[in-house]
């Protein structure tokens, strides 16, 4: 790029033999578009440099790189962060691309498989798959990178019967801010392998992966039950009948569900991991009652049943594609299910309100199970006690209105006012929401305290960082969001005790 390059852009060309194809700075041409490529285009951001390195060598590089010029660094595996903090989140940015490392192995006396951070899920079931028939518990979007999803929590139909997919992780290989190379598991560098389970954006750059697998299922059958006639009113007897399904604390793990409505109706839909005369005895249609359109699938090879997942996860999120939305989410336990009166007053809120687009959804998810099995400070990942998760999203063509952005939040205002205790449960990290007034106290709640230690030791100098990453004890950052956090305590306390008298 010649005498124009700045200090950075030429300790990263040098850092990489200076080959063209591991970098890109913002005078390249269609840089945006090439090589920046945000998922959320209604969060604009300019990153100083992406890099494509190869090898965990080069990620040290360009990591010291990054401190020698003072800025910010973050790890990009697929790049589907809501609120593109897998760009830094924030301009100015050193993002370190891991397209390149896509190693794969499987030990075929452990089943433990070796696996690279920039492997999409997509190609992960592929290569399990051919490995030996073997899996493991991850989301249904093909195109998510294994890197970002597996260290934030990693939740998908199969976390009820295996856990989340950091509950597979037993081993990491991580690149520090001191640009040290570090193997962590639960005897190596315990402390920081623990913040890897659930927050490692904010403490380093995994680039390989130690995973336990489990044996592919056999016969799985797939359903779904579409209510698209009558007013959303006229549903909420079938939500309550499928909440109350959901939180039997008796429920075969085998069941998996989620509940999606969009502007077509509402579609309760998911996986049962056994035979279909099982699936048949648990008569599913009767427990939802209402008039629906049923429909079933049986597979008896995983390949098909993740490939199925992935049409359904292309329906809602466009096959991954970048957009412009705005999202909010919401966490339920079985103390804070949604009272009746809350669910009708939910429903007809959607009949009434201006949308401001045709393109918006809402998900409930079933939570549970084997995730729920592991303590909450086991890891970093801090909702172990979750029931299901809520997410909405409203999507537009250009900039989202502001009568879109006012139609989500009123949905999540009528939960959290009509739900006492629901703002108490969090936010799951992997539903970015750059609003939230305190991000980390939302996403790690109680394990918050032991990650920012960890930080002042791991990261000092706040490395890496994205506006709502974790801070290093005794910042200047950290403290300002115990406040926040305290505010929001007191506030919450008040409001509930108001509400008792």
């Amino acid at each position: 790029m010649g005498v124009s390059q700045s200090a950075l852009e030429k300790s990263i060309s040098a850092a990489l033999g200076g080959d063209e194809a591991l970098y890109a700075f913002p005078g390249k041409p269609f840089y945006q578009i090439d090589n920046v490529k945000p998922y959320n285009l209604s969060i604009p951001i300019k990153p100083a440099a992406i890099t494509y390195p190869k090898t965990s060598t080069q990620v040290a590089a360009i990591i010291k790189c990054a401190v020698d010029a003072n800025v910010k660094v973050q790890a990009r595996s697929g790049g589907h962060s809501y609120g593109n903090y897998s760009l830094g989140g924030v301009n100015g940015a050193v993002v370190i691309d891991l397209r390149h490392f896509q190693q794969f192995s499987m030990d075929h006396t452990t089943w433990q498989a070796t696996v690279g951070p920039g492997t999409l899920l997509g190609d992960l079931t592929k290569r399990m798959h051919e490995a030996g028939n073997r899996a493991m518990a991850h989301g249904i979007c093909p195109q998510v990178g294994l890197g970002g999803h597996a260290t934030i929590g990693g939740l998908g139909p199969s976390s009820r019967l295996w856990g989340s997919a950091l509950d597979h992780i037993e081993e990491v290989e991580i690149v520090l801010a001191d640009s040290t190379i570090r193997r962590c598991s639960a005897t190596q560098n315990p402390d920081i392998f623990w913040a890897v389970k659930g927050a490692a954006a904010s403490f380093g750059v995994v680039t390989e992966f130690k995973l336990r697998t489990e044996p592919e299922p056999g016969e799985v059958v797939q359903f779904e039950y579409s209510f698209t006639v009558g007013s959303f009113a006229s549903q909420a007897a079938v939500f309550k009948r499928w909440q109350s399904l959901v939180a039997d604390p008796e429920l075969t793990r085998k069941f998996a569900t989620k509940v999606a409505i969009s502007v077509v109706g509402m579609i309760i839909s998911g996986t049962y991991f056994g035979p279909q005369a099982e699936y048949d005895a648990f008569d599913m249609q009767s427990k939802l009652g209402g008039e629906s359109v049923a429909k079933t699938i049986v597979f008896r090879d995983w390949l098909g049943v993740v490939g199925h997942w992935a049409e359904d996860a292309a329906l809602l999120f466009a096959g991954g594609l970048p957009s412009h939305f705005y999202n909010k989410t919401l966490t339920f336990n079985g103390a804070t299910l949604i009272p009746d009166a809350v669910i009708d007053t939910l429903f007809a809120y959607l009949d009434r309100v201006s949308k401001g687009t045709v393109i918006w959804f809402l998900i409930f998810s079933l939570a549970g199970g084997a995730v729920n099995d592991i303590a909450h400070d086991a890891t970093s990942y801090a909702h172990r006690d979750a029931l299901f998760y809520f997410e909405s999203y409203g999507i537009s063509l250009v900039k989202v209105s502001k009568t879109t952005k006012d139609f989500i939040a009123g949905i999540n205002t009528t939960l959290k006012n009509g739900v006492p205790g629901v703002e108490d449960l969090g936010s799951y990290a992997g539903y970015v929401d750059p609003e939230l007034s305190n991000g980390p106290q939302q996403y790690w709640r109680t394990n918050l305290p032991r990650l920012e230690q960890i930080k002042a030791v791991v990261d000092p100098g706040d490395v890496f960082h994205n506006p709502q990453s974790v801070s290093p004890a005794g910042s200047t950052r950290s403290l300002s969001k115990l406040m926040v956090g305290k505010r929001a305590k007191l506030r919450s306390f008040f409001r509930h005790r108001k509400g008792r008298n």
